[in-house]
């Protein structure tokens, strides 16, 4: 890299300038007062840890958005974080062991190998809320309902869900008795909504009639509510599980419209988001002009498990930054600042203390400077009158 370009990030890393980052600030402490409001609390987890700690439960989709390095105090494998969740549940299971329902807040960066998306960041800074303890409707429609508080309080406007269940695929895969990687095959294309490879797939694979009707028909399973009627028609012969997850589906998005009447949902009951953790409910909220979700979540019981302690879960995570993009939510305009001579008067001092404890913005001259005072934002400057230090505007 030559020195005209040493300014160069990485592919999907970025930075914000000031006024993004001040506006990005407002809106955390916004949201997480928000949170509190509603009983989370806030926990800080690691931004690296040993890998084996930091993917246990989590599958392999997780696994190749990690990046990996050695630590040269231990020489073992550590990871960057990709996502907070697990790590959230471990907290849960391990550290707090809460007999009680429990709910937990998070934000922080996490680094990830890709970008999800055309235009998509390799590190978000992550926001989210998990709520563990509860296996039921009820707990899912309250994360859901918290999420479209994210997004309100973001300024998102025309925001729509899209409602699945994992279950259904997963139920289907089992009965059909497919390996692991025909379910995986099949999962691939199904993420990319790519029926003529679906259909040859399925054809070429050694089931009944019935099994592959079923999975065909998975595909088509989008739209509106009567996207639920079809399936309970389609899946009259599936396992017991499959009837399950549709009811449910179709009680959370009751639920869901009693407290929520005005969000549009759209049934996708194919959709598979975080497949290999999660294990029934999934959710996922869009504007227009974005092909990427904004907001996504569901239900991943179990996944303590391997900490100690199954506990049910269920939870929502976003990006701040593409919040704060997408958004119409502004920060209070700051009063311009005001610029104190450099000068070692006592008198001065104290003006400057009882006006910061005011709230004003106060700036101190440093000798011999270069630049107007407006570039540093400044509206007002102290000047000595009388034996007084009074504002005096630029």
């Amino acid at each position: 890299m030559n020195q005209d370009n040493t300014w160069l990030l990485p592919e999907g890393i970025d930075e914000l300038l000031p006024a993004q980052a001040r506006s990005l600030e407002a809106l955390r402490r916004t949201l997480l007062d928000g949170y509190a409001g509603w009983g989370y609390q806030l926990v800080i987890t690691p931004f690296i840890e040993f890998l084996e700690s930091l993917l246990t439960g989590t599958g392999r989709d997780l696994e190749l958005q990690t990046f990996k390095l050695t630590d040269q105090v231990s020489g073992r494998q550590l990871g960057v974080r990709a996502d907070i969740t697990p790590q959230a549940a471990r907290i849960d299971a391990h550290r707090l062991r809460h007999d009680a329902p429990t709910r937990l807040c998070y934000i922080g960066s996490v680094l990830r190998t890709r970008a999800e998306g055309l235009s998509g960041s390799r590190s978000p800074l992550q926001i989210g809320a998990e709520l563990y303890g509860h296996a039921g409707v009820d707990s899912d429609v309250e994360i859901l309902c918290l999420m479209m508080e994210t997004l309100r309080v973001a300024g998102l406007d025309d925001v729509y869900l899209d409602l699945g269940h994992v279950g259904i695929f997963r139920a289907l895969a089992a009965a059909a008795c497919l390996d692991a990687q025909q379910e995986a095959v099949l999962f691939d294309a199904l993420q990319r909504k790519a029926v003529p490879e679906i259909v040859a797939f399925v054809d070429g694979l050694d089931i009944d009639q019935g099994h592959r009707r079923m999975l065909l028909a998975l595909v088509g399973l989008n739209g509106g509510e009567e996207v639920l009627e079809r399936a309970r028609a389609v899946f009259t012969d599936a396992p017991p599980a499959v009837m399950d997850a549709v009811d449910y589906v179709a009680a959370v998005a009751t639920r869901l419209n009693q407290s929520l009447p005005n969000v549009p949902v759209h049934f996708d009951l194919a959709e598979l988001r975080a497949y290999h953790y999660q294990t029934g409910v999934v959710f996922a909220a869009f504007v227009p002009g974005e092909g990427q979700e904004v907001a996504r979540g569901g239900r991943y019981d179990h996944i303590g498990e391997v900490f100690g302690r199954a506990r049910p879960a269920t939870g929502f995570s976003a990006d701040l930054k593409t919040l704060m993009r997408l958004g119409s939510y502004r920060p209070q305009a700051l009063d311009g600042a005001v610029l104190a001579p450099a000068d070692d008067d006592p008198a001065l001092h104290e003006r400057i203390t009882e006006l910061r404890a005011a709230g004003s913005v106060v700036i101190r001259e440093l000798p011999g400077q270069a630049g107007e005072p407006a570039q540093m934002g400044c509206s007002h400057r102290l000047q000595k009158q009388g034996g007084a230090w009074d504002l005096v505007p630029l």
